[in-house]
């Protein structure tokens, strides 16, 4: 482990400066890989997460280079969290929410390729889909405002560049914020209309799940104006708070 560290610290100082090659991009990425087998053994998961291996990737995340050295880098460590959160182990959820990651995986969602968007995405989707997560999102305004935002600008770029994978996790993230009441009503005035009058059918249409999952989060968003007719006055005021 000692080893793998030091090649992804070996990357620290570009990280600052755009002067990451190829070569160096593609040894570190080596040590990731390896990395998310321990991240994805179920005798390793743990060990991994009280050695605080993960934070060793957070600059890696955080920064805003585009060039394809960089977005390998990008899309490997996400690759590295995927693995913890595909378990559905609570532990993981809690260390992740403990270490305010969110942001950055906030931050591949809105600059990374598509496939880096898709595997952020379906982390995120992961997370909330935790008890603990959703509430993590759902009690601040601000986190439930960064997220909402993110997945409407990405819906949007969607129109122009289609992915039915990565659709699939925006409409899951959207459907599961709703079983919070009080963002459920929220997202009955924020949904944006592209979910709402069809322009991604021909997407959905071969996938029974994704078309099932838009159907309830509609059903739910009409629940909620049912339920609550008033303007919309903020998260924050709505939650009590």
């Amino acid at each position: 482990m000692p080893a793998l560290l030091l090649e992804i610290l070996s990357v620290y100082p570009t990280l600052c400066h755009a002067t990451l090659s190829q070569d160096q991009s593609n040894r570190v990425c080596n040590a990731l890989a390896l990395l998310q087998c321990v991240a994805s053994h179920p005798d390793t998961r743990m060990p991994f997460i009280n050695a605080q291996i993960p934070v060793y990737l957070y600059p890696i995340l955080n920064n805003t280079f585009k060039t394809k050295p960089y977005e390998c880098l990008r899309l490997t460590s996400l690759g590295v969290i995927g693995a913890l959160v595909k378990v559905d182990d609570h532990e993981v959820i809690a260390y992740l929410l403990k270490s305010e990651v969110i942001p950055l995986f906030l931050r591949s969602m809105d600059m990374g390729s598509l496939i880096s968007k898709t595997v952020a995405t379906f982390i995120v989707q992961k997370i909330i889909l935790d008890d603990t997560g959703l509430t993590y999102i759902c009690t601040v305004p601000d986190r439930f405002y960064s997220l909402v935002n993110m997945l409407a600008r990405m819906l949007e770029a969607l129109v122009e560049q289609p992915s039915p994978r990565l659709l699939k996790h925006i409409i899951r993230c959207y459907l599961r914020l709703t079983d919070n009441p009080s963002a459920c009503r929220v997202l009955s005035t924020l949904l944006p209309t592209v979910l709402r009058d069809g322009t991604f059918n021909h997407l959905l249409e071969r996938d029974v799940t994704a078309r099932r999952w838009l159907h309830q989060l509609l059903h739910n968003i009409a629940m909620a104006n049912i339920g609550y007719s008033g303007p919309h006055v903020g998260l924050n005021r709505i939650m009590g708070m």
